[in-house]
């Protein structure tokens, strides 16, 4: 999933030009009573916190945004979840009584709803409690390969399950996609029955049902809200949406219908867990009430709220790392405030693309792939780590992170920093420099670079590194500043030259990775627009084979290939340090679940 600031980016802001023209959406309550549900979650307690870039909207479908889906994860349920406290991650039950039967070798998946859960309170139901059904999750996979809908994580179900391809086939020659046509490989025979057949085995398909996107919709709430739904959530979650001022602010409120649970999760063993546990367990959730989300998008802004505890929790802003760390702990002064750190390795990678298809840059002959190749390499990841994050982040060698199942802590990339052998490339391959020093391209027409950047900081930081880098081989650059959501949205169009951003994991398996650069999901979240056949075929043959060794040299060799076509410079693995209040309990940031606050409490202060 496209992370903010370093961009797990995808998507795009679909509906902005609407939203320019409403300054604030409230959506209100629906005042009727319902006992449906038993929500136990406290109006008094509140959580404040920020992002460090804008949604896109609440629209599962229309969005891989990372904030959005963060806000999308405590609002709609997928059919399972991850354990709070387990490392590595670990799936659980969510919306099912438990995990699902799998049958004819993996191609069959057969799940059993929980009776009496029932979606929030919505002016789409006419006034009546809606309980969630089997329908309401074939519905909601049916959406994501509807075409209208452009989804950019169709790609995780697309050509999978059988009888769908004839229907997205009919839906592209008639220009309506038949919601209603019975589809053999999603079958619904009962309301708490899912049926799932699958043309072969995904050996991943349960942690992508697991993902936030896939969470249950209603088809009379998208309906009811047909151009509007990026500003009209519902789901069964724990939380609804009571305020939406895009760019600015987001608040959440409690669910009255969500069903509640009891906090029992077990330690792993270390002291943080036994804490959590004996801060936490037994008490009925959610405690929160209230999360009021700020979108902070500097980080010196983020910090003076911090600082001034406007928020209770947050992401410590890279800039002031040195002033708050000695090493990878507080500085007397902090630990004064009684602030907690919970410090970890994201599994997440940053990434600048280089557009494939672009026709300054991309193609696959000889003198263009040398160009890629010299521009990755008068990049230097270590001032990245050094000047831009302070440290705080781990360089990375390969296409999946740490923490990834499929990362090889041995591997060392065969393209790194060299100018000297970049300058030496481009004079082979006849980029010849002009008076002023900068190269053309061999037909002698100009060569400029254009990046597309986000604001902040320290993106600032990162394109002066590639301004110096370039300017030491004589290329050309301009650098355009533009709004997180709105790069998304051109890069999901492959209209981007060159752009950095990121991905932070939305299961625990290099699959989700490797896939940004899968020739097919071009205009989903290959947005290097990447078309290699060699490539293509070891995907395809490693998501055949199970997960875990089989995969392992299928993995190295996609890198290998991608190193060889030059069209990503691979960046690092950030270190978040989250600074946590004292009154904040029951905080343990969890590597894929990004919605924590209904497993939080927060305490008299």
């Amino acid at each position: 999933m496209h992370n903010d600031v370093l961009s797990r980016c995808c998507s795009g802001a679909l509906l902005l030009c609407k939203w320019l023209l409403t300054i604030v959406f409230s959506i209100p309550f629906i005042s009727e009573k319902t006992s449906a549900g038993t929500n136990p979650a406290d109006p008094a307690k509140v959580v404040r916190v920020a992002f460090e870039a804008a949604d896109d909207g609440f629209d599962p479908v229309r969005t891989a945004n990372a904030y959005s889906n963060w806000v999308i994860n405590g609002i709609i349920e997928p059919l399972m979840t991850y354990d709070y406290l387990a490392r590595p991650a670990k799936l659980i039950p969510n919306t099912i009584e438990s995990m699902p039967e799998i049958l004819e070798e993996g191609r069959v998946y057969v799940f059993h709803l929980k009776k009496g859960i029932y979606f929030a309170p919505d002016a789409a139901f006419k006034g009546k409690p809606r309980e969630l059904t089997a329908q309401d999750y074939a519905y909601t996979l049916k959406r994501f390969l509807d075409p209208k809908n452009h989804s950019p994580s169709a790609n995780f179900l697309s050509g999978k399950i059988v009888g769908m391809d004839e229907l997205v086939a009919q839906a592209n020659a008639t220009g309506r996609f038949n919601y209603d046509a019975k589809v053999a490989g999603l079958q619904t025979p009962d309301p708490y029955t899912l049926r799932v057949t699958l043309k072969q085995a995904d050996y991943n398909f349960l942690s992508i049902l697991a993902y936030s996107a896939f969470g249950a919709v209603a088809r009379e709430v998208i309906e009811t809200y047909d151009g509007q739904t990026q500003s009209h959530p519902v789901g069964t979650g724990a939380y609804m949406l009571q305020k939406y001022m895009p760019h600015s602010k987001v608040i959440l409120v409690a669910n009255p219908n969500f069903r509640g649970y009891v906090w029992d999760f077990k330690s792993s063993g270390s002291l943080e867990d036994d804490q959590i546990v004996r801060d936490m367990k037994g008490k009925k959730m959610p405690q929160i009430g209230r999360v009021e989300i700020n979108i902070l998008e500097e980080e010196q802004s983020r910090w003076l709220a911090f600082q001034s505890k406007q928020l209770d929790f947050d992401k410590l802003p890279q800039t002031v790392a040195p002033t708050v760390l000695s090493g990878d702990r507080l500085k007397p002064e902090f630990i004064k405030q009684d602030i907690h750190l919970y410090r970890q390795v994201e599994p997440s990678l940053t990434y600048t693309f280089l557009n494939y298809k672009d026709p300054i840059i991309g193609g696959n002959s000889l003198e263009k792939i040398a160009l890629r190749r010299a521009i990755i390499m008068s990049y230097s990841v270590d001032q990245e780590v050094s000047k831009m994050r302070m440290g705080q982040a781990v360089k990375s060698e390969m296409i999946i992170p740490q923490g990834v199942e499929g990362f090889d802590p041995t591997y060392r990339s065969s393209v790194g920093y060299d100018p000297e052998l970049a300058n030496k490339l481009l004079d082979h391959f006849g980029y010849k420099r002009g008076t002023d020093g900068y190269r053309t391209l061999p037909d002698g027409k100009p060569l400029v670079l254009k990046f597309a950047v986000a604001s902040g900081t320290d993106k600032m930081i990162q394109s002066e590194i590639w301004k110096r880098g370039l300017d030491s081989i004589g290329i050309q650059s301009s650098f355009a500043v533009s709004n997180f959501a709105d790069n998304l949205k051109a890069a999901t169009l492959c209209q981007l030259m060159i752009s950095p951003s990121s991905w932070s994991a939305d299961f625990p398996e290099g699959e989700n990775f490797v896939q940004l650069l899968y020739g097919p999901n071009a205009h989903q979240s290959n947005h290097a627009c990447y078309a290699s056949a060699a490539f293509d075929a070891l995907y395809e043959k490693a998501i055949a084979l199970p997960t875990g060794s089989a995969r392992q040299p299928l993995y190295i060799q996609m890198n290998r290939q991608l190193e060889a076509d030059s069209v990503w410079s691979v960046g690092v693995s950030p270190v978040r340090n989250w600074l946590i209040r004292p009154w904040v309990k029951g905080f343990k940031k969890h590597p894929i679940l990004r919605a924590d606050w209904q497993y939080l409490d927060i305490a008299p202060h």
